[in-house]
């Protein structure tokens, strides 16, 4: 499958991957990171750790309040993470450690056949500077704790 539609951004950060892993895998700390500033909170009954096969729920905001349900499709222990919501499209965080830390790259990958529809939205663009942010963010959480 042609990676075409898949945007993605990385950054090496100045921590272990364990401990970069530990917030991606809390649903609870992910409003903390959120560059796009969508991320209002998980609904109740969302597990605290994340796992292969989990679903949590989150409140959004873009404009308008709504709930976004996702499904845990990838997990490997301070390597890779990646969940689904109901269109399918896949967030995906990886992390390699690196000599000065952790290299940590966010993707977005939304090909599926209906991704064609958010084009003329921009969200692709929307989503690579909002992925760049999340990684500042993280980098800014992790690096200082």
């Amino acid at each position: 499958m042609s990676n075409s539609r898949i945007v993605s951004a990385e950054r090496v950060i100045h921590a272990p991957a364990s401990k970069i892993f530990d917030i991606l895998a809390n649903p609870y700390r992910h409003h903390e990171i959120d560059g796009s500033g969508t991320v209002v909170q998980p609904k109740a009954g969302t597990p605290e750790r994340l796992f292969l096969g989990a679903k949590f729920s989150m409140d959004m905001k873009m404009k308008a309040s709504y709930l976004t349900t996702n499904h845990v499709v990838e997990f490997e222990e301070n390597h890779v993470i990646a969940w689904h919501h109901i269109a399918q499209f896949v967030w995906r965080y990886q992390l390699d450690e690196v000599a000065d830390g952790t290299l940590v790259r966010e993707s977005f990958d939304y090909r599926k056949p209906w991704g064609l529809l958010i084009l003329p939205l921009g969200w692709p663009a929307k989503n690579k500077i909002s992925m760049e942010q999340t990684l500042s963010r993280l980098a800014a959480t992790v690096e200082t704790a």
